[in-house]
């Protein structure tokens, strides 16, 4: 399991997203047993259908982040 540290959005300035690509956004995990971490790309809209947001717990495998637990509050 993981949680997401951060979400890096693109920037593509002025020119936009270039025909025919998916907006992909890096994610940020950080493993919770071991604090190892990672960063993969995901799909923008994958993000948005499953809500996932900073500070989620996922599981990742097969190149998929896959939502388990709502926000982890700071305590």
């Amino acid at each position: 399991m993981y949680q997401v540290i951060d979400i890096i959005e693109p920037d593509f300035g002025c020119e936009g997203l270039p025909d025919g690509q998916e907006l992909c956004c890096e994610v940020l995990l950080e493993a919770i047993d071991s604090g190892e971490r990672l960063t993969v790309k995901v799909p923008d809209a994958e993000l948005y259908r499953n809500n996932i947001i900073v500070g989620c717990v996922v599981t990742y495998d097969n190149d998929q982040v896959m939502k388990i637990q709502k926000v982890i509050q700071s305590i």
